[in-house]
Parts: structure tokens; C-alpha cells; sequence
């Protein structure tokens, strides 16, 4: 498994802090990207949490999501949440070890009550101490948080004193690309309100390891009831056990939210977002447990579109970190159609740079710390298909492509509905659910070739 190394420099650890003028949260940042360019330690908040308890058992399942793996639990896993400001709200972000659950946690400006929130991503440092000082915040006293060191303490401490080395695997960053890819198609399908929400969440399974299950629910009035096969309307739900991190916001829950795509005849990913005052926090599961989101293939088309790289560099300069990013208003700004926009918006999250909110229907301008690139580098459909348009492997034959490969053949055809088909055991398998095969994105790649050549 590819990876590489991820280092966290912060001015000291995070800590909940108490003194005469009650209880603060201090959350130490490290290596942000803002406005005005990089910071080592940036500070995006001073201010007060209006719902202090809520806001600390929300923190506190961000951080378990990305402590825990769902899949070949005794694997340790450590990743320190990603934090990204965005001017009217903070939003905190979290991958599970096994790239299986995505975790986010969104204070929106009900939920804060202090200075004007900044721009910019980075790193929060979590740790047992801040962990077990957030377990003790209740829901009556006020509770002051600092997202970054002010300026002060930034010039009256010597350097970093905090520092952490914790491995990056490369399907991480491909998990959190294929989450928005993926978030993008999900509609809201249920919504409960709090009863039921506390219901049916206490009676989901707290482990499941190798023998987790995927099963499927059914909007049913105002609750949700099991169903054991995909029916019409229900909402998959993969490895329930995997949902065990909203248990600690219950008691603060306002309602549940289910989003998932408009239809589904097998497993399929899905997202469940608890309402808290002022806050969203949600977690959005993979369509199994022992199967990450890297593997999903949604960003490929997108990557191996023709001319999508300077599509990508153009709309990353009209970015400017607001929360929700409307892609017909980036395509009056470009001069690019709407679908290119969205292709280049794809493109970037490969990069962390684009997020999807369920709640808004919307994308959002987030930097995470990875190389631009760096996901098509390390994606082996892709770089076998490149490889295989360069070596003249792919003939085409009108509405036919032939793909040879040694003294392997396989056919890809396109349908009445215009989506591609290939003869391969992969595309057999899984029918385009994780999206295109090696050979079908080599015949894409030939045929823009030649349509570029034509013009």
C-alpha cells in the first residue's frame, strides 16, 4: 500500500482549560492554506460555543472516526481531524483508518457567538488529555473556543513544541475525492424527528468487524423500518455498526437526516446527518464495510477527460473559500459549460480542495495538505488505461472499441443511453457500480485523442 508521511507541527497540544472566567477550548492548528497564502499555525476563531455539550460530544465523535477502523479493527489508525473555516461556519472532517466512514461535523453561525470566522484549512490536534477534557463539558456552562494560537503566542513561543509523524495512505486521499463524487448524487430521503432519530439509532449493532452486514431501511411515516432486500424507496444501510459514533450526540440530537442516491438495486453508500443546535454532524458510510471509498472510481471519468487538468487550474483560481460554491456562477465567470465546470470541480477534490454539503446541495472550498495530481498518479485503472491508449492497445470500430492486451480481447460497445459497456470481468462484475474499467477509460482516452486531433 502506497503512503506517505503526514507531519503535524503545533505550538503545544490542544486542552480544555479551566481557570475563574470558566472552562476554554483551545485546538492547536498546524500547516493551514488561507486567503493569503500558507500559515504554520493559523488561527480562524475566538469566540463562544452556544451549545457547549452538544459541540463537545460532536467534536468528540469526529475524533472517534478518526481513531477507529470499522474493517480490521485491532489495525491502529490515527489521523488528526481537518478543520476548514469558511467565513460564516467551521467545518471538521475526519476518515476512518479503513477509508470506510467519513465524519463531519459542521458549527454553522448559530452555533457560535464570538469573532468573525476566517478562511482557510488545517489540522486540529487531538489527543487523550483534550478527549477526556471534552467527555466532562456539560450542556449548562459556557464554554470559550480558540480554533489557532493568537498572534502572541505565535512570536512569544520558540517553534514548534508538538510534533507528530503519521502515515498517509494514498486511498485516503482517493476516499476523500470519491466521497464528494458520490455525495453530489445523494437526495434527502428521510428525515425523523428526535424520538425517533434516538430510537432508531440506540437500536443499531455497536461491533460487526468481519461479519458486518449490509442491510436496507424504509422511510415508514415518521420512523424507518428494516427491510431485508433494496424495495422501492429504501435507503441502504452498510455495516449499521459503523454509525456507533453518533451515539454520543443523542441526547442533543434535534432530528435525523438520510441521504442516499434516488435508486439503488445493490449495496450503495449512504449519509446520516444529526441535527444539533446550531451544528450538523455527519457521518457517511462506504456500500461495505470491508470496502473503502477509494475503490468507488467516480473521479475517473473526470480525471481522464480531455483538457480537464487546465479546466481544474482555471476554476481553482475563481475559488475563494466560500461555503458553498455554486458551479453555474463559476461557469459565467469561466466561459466553461456547466458539466465542465462540475468535471474540473471533480477533478480538484482529487486534490482535497472541493467538499459536498448535503444539507446546502452545494460544494465547498476546502485545502487539504496533498499534491495536486497526486491521486491520478496513484490510481492503477487509470495509469493501466494511459498505458494502454499509448501503446495502440484500443481500435476503434465505430460504436465498437477493441482493446487488446497480450493475448487478452475485450470489447467495449456503447449503449442506446450512450454509456459504455465492456466484455472484462471487472465491468461483469460490478456493471459500472464503481465506475469504469481500465478499458473502457483507454477507449476515452482514444477517442478524445482523435476527436482533439479532428479540430
Amino acid at each position: 500500500m502506497t503512503q506517505a508521511v503526514q507531519t503535524y507541527a503545533y505550538l503545544r497540544s490542544s486542552a480544555v482549560q479551566e481557570s475563574t472566567a470558566g472552562r476554554s477550548l483551545a485546538l492547536e492548528t498546524s500547516g493551514g492554506a488561507g486567503p493569503l497564502g500558507t500559515a504554520a499555525n493559523p488561527r480562524f476563531f475566538s469566540g463562544f460555543l452556544t451549545s457547549p455539550g452538544a459541540a463537545a460530544a460532536a467534536l468528540l465523535a469526529v475524533a472517534d472516526v478518526a481513531a477507529a477502523r470499522y474493517y480490521q479493527p485491532l489495525l491502529r489508525a490515527s489521523l488528526d481531524p481537518v478543520v476548514t473555516a469558511g467565513g460564516d461556519r467551521l467545518r471538521f472532517e475526519s476518515f476512518s483508518g479503513c477509508c470506510g466512514v467519513h465524519a463531519r461535523l459542521d458549527v454553522l453561525a448559530d452555533g457560535l457567538d464570538g469573532d468573525d470566522v476566517g478562511y482557510g484549512t488545517t489540522n486540529v490536534d487531538v489527543n487523550n488529555p483534550l478527549r477526556e477534557g471534552l467527555s466532562r463539558i456539560g450542556t449548562g456552562e459556557p464554554l470559550h473556543m480558540a480554533v489557532g494560537p493568537d498572534a502572541l503566542e505565535v512570536t512569544t513561543l520558540d517553534g514548534p513544541v508538538v510534533e507528530k509523524k503519521v502515515p498517509l495512505p494514498d486511498r485516503w486521499l482517493r476516499g476523500f475525492a470519491e466521497t464528494q463524487v458520490l455525495a453530489a448524487g445523494f437526495d434527502l430521503r428521510a428525515e425523523l424527528p428526535a424520538a425517533e432519530a434516538v430510537r432508531f439509532l440506540r437500536s443499531l449493532p455497536r461491533s460487526g468487524g468481519r461479519g458486518s452486514t449490509v442491510g436496507w431501511v424504509v422511510p415508514a411515516g415518521r420512523a424507518l423500518r428494516p427491510t431485508s432486500r433494496p424495495v422501492p424507496g429504501a435507503v441502504c444501510l452498510p455495516g449499521p455498526e459503523r454509525l456507533v459514533a453518533l451515539q454520543r450526540v443523542l441526547r442533543h440530537a434535534l432530528a435525523l437526516r438520510v441521504y442516499g442516491p434516488a435508486r439503488a438495486d445493490g449495496p450503495a453508500a449512504s449519509a446520516w446527518e444529526v441535527v444539533l443546535p446550531g451544528m450538523r454532524l455527519t457521518l457517511t458510510l462506504s456500500p461495505d464495510a470491508s470496502r473503502g471509498f477509494s475503490g468507488e472510481g467516480g473521479v475517473l471519468t473526470a480525471l481522464a477527460a480531455e483538457g480537464s487538468a487546465e479546466d481544474a487550474e482555471l476554476i481553482a483560481t475563481l475559488l475563494a473559500w466560500e461555503p458553498r460554491i455554486d458551479p453555474a456562477e463559476l461557469a459565467e465567470q469561466s466561459g466553461l459549460p456547466v458539466a465542465r465546470v462540475r468535471a474540473a470541480l471533480t477533478r480538484l477534490g482529487t486534490a482535497g480542495q472541493i467538499g459536498y454539503d448535503f444539507a446546502d446541495a452545494a460544494y465547498f472550498h476546502r485545502r487539504l495538505p496533498y499534491e495536486a495530481g497526486r491521486a491520478e498518479v496513484h490510481n492503477p485503472r487509470l495509469r493501466a488505461a494511459r498505458a494502454m491508449a499509448a501503446a495502440g492497445a484500443v481500435r476503434l470500430e465505430g460504436a465498437t472499441a477493441v482493446v487488446t492486451v497480450d493475448d487478452h480481447v475485450q470489447r467495449v460497445r456503447t449503449g442506446a443511453d450512450g454509456q459504455l459497456g465492456c466484455t472484462c470481468l471487472w465491468w461483469a462484475k460490478y456493471r459500472g457500480g464503481r465506475g469504469p474499467c481500465k478499458h473502457v477509460l483507454a477507449v476515452g482516452l482514444v477517442r478524445a485523442e482523435q476527436a482533439e486531433g479532428v479540430r
